[in-house]
């Protein structure tokens, strides 16, 4: 199986966890549209058919990938920045 890029779920997993913290302290009747939708999401990325499962194993994927990338400066031609191509 597949599996989507860490950043990619951890975005998921917050993004829903954050709505389901708002939807809970509102206690609306049901979830948002766009919270079904991670939530389908989450299941589909996992393989799982409930979502608390996904959570679940979408953690444990994210417990055990590894560190993010630090985010590097441009490469450089002696100090300057390169010029970036312009779109034809």
């Amino acid at each position: 199986m597949l599996r989507p890029h860490s950043a990619v779920l951890r975005r998921i997993v917050d993004e829903y966890e954050a709505l389901s913290a708002a939807v809970a302290a509102s206690e609306p009747a049901d979830l948002s549209t766009r919270a079904r939708d991670l939530a389908y999401t989450l299941c589909v990325s996992t393989g799982t058919q409930d979502v608390e499962r996904a959570l679940g194993v979408a953690h444990q994927w994210l417990a055990t990938a590894p560190a993010p990338a630090r985010e590097t400066a441009p490469p450089t031609i002696t100090g300057q920045r390169m010029p970036t191509p312009e779109p034809a």
